[in-house]
């Protein structure tokens, strides 16, 4: 999948699993983008697979959920 569609099945993986709101969950990925999180996923074509996006999402859940108010 391309880079763009990693990161929207990361965001729909944090929606659907995790019961946040979707604009939160697009923040969640904005905020790790910009923490150059997936610079490695831009870089290895690889990494942008379903399994890793589920390892991802998770990752970067637990990052924030501290602040991450359900829906």
């Amino acid at each position: 999948m391309t880079y763009e569609e990693y990161l929207d099945e990361v965001t729909t993986l944090i929606f659907e699993k995790y019961n946040l709101k979707d604009s939160l969950a697009v923040k969640l990925v904005m905020d790790a983008q910009e923490a150059e999180f997936f610079v490695r996923h831009d870089d290895d074509k690889k990494l942008r697979n379903i399994d890793q996006a589920h390892k991802d999402a998770k990752t970067i859940y637990e990052a924030y959920a501290g602040r991450a108010p359900r829906r």
